[in-house]
C-alpha cells in the first residue's frame, strides 16, 4: 500500500469517525450536522489554516535584506527543486524548531524559530529547510492540517456533548433515535481515535520528508546532526505558546517537555530518524565507491 493511499484511508477514517459520533449523539439530525461541520472544517483548513497558525505563533515575515543567510538558503533549495519561492518567517521563540504550512507549493510558507538560528550551523540549517520544503513539495502541509483540524473538531464535539448535547437532543422518532451507549462510547473514544489517526499520518510523513531533504542536499548527516541538537534543546526549553494540536507541523515536537503528550506522539522517535539518515549516508558512500 502506497503512502498516498494510506493517507487517504486515514483521512477518510477520521471523517467517518466524526460522522459516526454525530449520529451516535443526535441520530439523523446529528449525522447531518456533523456532515456540515466536516465540510466547513475541511474548507476552512484548506483556505485559512496557514494564516491562523502563523499568527498563533507570532511569526514575522522576513526578506533577503533582513535575514540574508536564511533567505538565501531557501532560495537555493527552491531553485534546486524547481519550486515556487515560499514566504519566509521567523518565530520569536527560543525553542529551536521549524515548520512549513500552506495549501500547496504556490501558497506555502516556511517558518523557523529564533532559537534554531542560534544553535545550527549553515549546513544543518540547510538540512532542516530542505526537510520542510520536502513537506511542501509532497503537499504534506495540507494533509496534516486537515487531519489536525478534524481531530481537534472531534475533541471539541465530544467536550460539548459532555456538557449538554451539541445537537439539541436526539430525535424523538424510533427510526432516528440514537443509542445512549453509542453516544457515550463516541464521547470517550472519538478524541482518542482522532489523535491516534492524526499521529499515524504525521509519523509516516516525517520519514518521507527526512529522505527528501537528505536527497536534496546530498548530505543526510547534516539533517541527522540538526535533529539531535534540536531534540536536546527542546527538552531543556520546550515551547509554552501555541497549541499541541499543531505539534505535528514542526520538524521536532516542540512540546517534548510535557510527558502526557508523548502518548500521542506526532513524530517517530528521533533516534530512529537519525538511524535512517545515517543508513542513507552509508548507501551514498557505497554508490560513490562502487
Amino acid at each position: 500500500m502506497t503512502n498516498r493511499i494510506k493517507t487517504v484511508m486515514l483521512l477518510a477514517g477520521l471523517t467517518a469517525l466524526f460522522l459516526w459520533i454525530g449520529q451516535a449523539l443526535g441520530g439523523h439530525g446529528g449525522l447531518m450536522t456533523a456532515l456540515v461541520f466536516t465540510g466547513v472544517m475541511n474548507v476552512g483548513a484548506y483556505w485559512w489554516s496557514d494564516k491562523i497558525i502563523l499568527k498563533m505563533y507570532g511569526a514575522k515575515p522576513v526578506d533577503s535584506s533582513q535575514e540574508p543567510e536564511l533567505y538565501g538558503i531557501v532560495q537555493e533549495l527552491v531553485l534546486q527543486n524547481q519550486m515556487p519561492m515560499p514566504k519566509v518567517y521567523i518565530i520569536p521563540e527560543k525553542t529551536p524548531n521549524a515548520f512549513a504550512t500552506g495549501r500547496n507549493p504556490e501558497h506555502a510558507a516556511v517558518a523557523v524559530t529564533a532559537g534554531i538560528l542560534e544553535i545550527l550551523d549553515r549546513r544543518e540549517l540547510k538540512g532542516v529547510l530542505a526537510h520542510e520544503l520536502g513537506h511542501v513539495k509532497n503537499r504534506d502541509t495540507l494533509i496534516s492540517t486537515v487531519a489536525a483540524t478534524l481531530a481537534g473538531a472531534l475533541s471539541m464535539l465530544s467536550n460539548m456533548a459532555m456538557w449538554g448535547g451539541m445537537f439539541g437532543g436526539r430525535s424523538q422518532t424510533s427510526d432516528h433515535q440514537s443509542h445512549p451507549m453509542a453516544g457515550l462510547v463516541g464521547i470517550l473514544i472519538a478524541p482518542l481515535a482522532g489523535a491516534l489517526i492524526q499521529s499515524a499520518i504525521s509519523r509516516s510523513r516525517e520519514f518521507f520528508a527526512d529522505e527528501a531533504g537528505a536527497k536534496t542536499t546530498n548530505d543526510p548527516l547534516a539533517l541527522a546532526s540538526a535533529l539531535a541538537k534540536m531534540e536536546t534543546y527542546s527538552k531543556r526549553v520546550p515551547m509554552h505558546h501555541g497549541s499541541p494540536a499543531t505539534a505535528h507541523l514542526f520538524i521536532i515536537n516542540p512540546f517534548l517537555g510535557e510527558q502526557f503528550l508523548r502518548l500521542f506522539s506526532t513524530h517517530p522517535p528521533t533516534a530512529e530518524r537519525i538511524k535512517r539518515l545515517e543508513s542513507l549516508a552509508q548507501k551514498q558512500i557505497g554508490i560513490i565507491h562502487s
